[in-house]
């Protein structure tokens, strides 16, 4: 395989002396025509990969803000085969990496296959499916790596440095840590052992470390210096939105 594009997304913001930006949305937010008018300004306003998220009816890893906003997109009819869909009527449209971020059970019942061959189609570079373990991990992995596309690895507090080998082996794209032990959300303080987890990740992994989960500023990156070469996030982003803001104004205060 060739280096991902999201690999190389990161370290072209790492060259220009800043960490890369992912943004997260919920696919079809804040309703679906508005959703890709926030995705075109979350491009032109910086971001280095755009993770969006396809709604599902339980999402046990993500906090109230996701959550509301993921069951909102789902009563308005997003579905995964009509983001594959639109995001491929605008393939080519954007300079930043595309992620999808979901849980299995939509992926299989679409198919491996056809969810892998759709989303090459659709101008997507990977994947994050927070409830898919290790050891249940290789069909998926193993299908989307023939469309070159990656799936990224989701780490964090409580991941020994064993496990992170076994992760490490077969990253790709980037390798996503979560900064608290918990679901997404915003929060005032990060906890302090993180610093201590990056080092070892950054020694294990041989990918970009992005840092997620809880993320509301970029004040809260400066105790982590260069353990980490990305930074998510997504809830301060949609509460900004539903307050009334746009991706764009969102964008200015992370690239000021």
């Amino acid at each position: 395989m060739s280096q991902s594009i999201l690999t190389t997304r990161i370290m072209e913001a790492l060259a220009a002396g800043r960490k890369a930006l992912i943004p997260f949305l919920p696919g079809g937010f804040p309703d679906k025509e508005r959703f890709f008018d926030e995705l075109d300004a979350l491009d032109a306003g910086g971001a280095d990969i755009i993770e969006i998220g396809v709604p599902f009816s339980d999402p046990v890893a993500d906090g109230p803000v996701v959550e509301k906003a993921s069951l909102d997109c789902l009563l308005n009819g997003t579905c995964l085969s009509w983001l594959l869909h639109e995001l491929e009527r605008r393939k080519g449209r954007y300079k930043a990496g595309l992620v999808l971020m979901g849980y299995y059970n939509p992926f299989l019942q679409y198919g491996l296959e056809n969810l892998a061959e759709d989303a090459a189609a659709a101008g997507v570079s990977g994947f994050i499916v927070p409830d898919l373990p290790l050891e249940e991990a290789g069909p998926m992995a193993e299908t989307l790596g023939k469309h070159d596309l990656d799936l990224i690895p989701l780490v964090g507090l409580n991941t020994s440095e064993e496990r992170l080998a076994a992760y490490a082996a077969h990253a790709r794209g980037f390798v996503y840590f979560v900064s608290v032990l918990g679901t997404t959300g915003m929060r005032e303080t990060l906890p302090a052992e993180i610093a201590e987890h990056l080092a070892s990740v950054r020694r294990i992994f041989d990918v970009p470390v992005a840092l997620g989960f809880g993320i509301k500023s970029p004040e809260q990156l400066i105790p982590f210096g260069d353990s980490i070469d990305a930074v998510v996030f997504g809830s301060a982003l949609i509460a900004h939105i539903e307050t009334g803001g746009t991706a764009a104004e969102f964008m200015q205060r992370w690239r000021s």
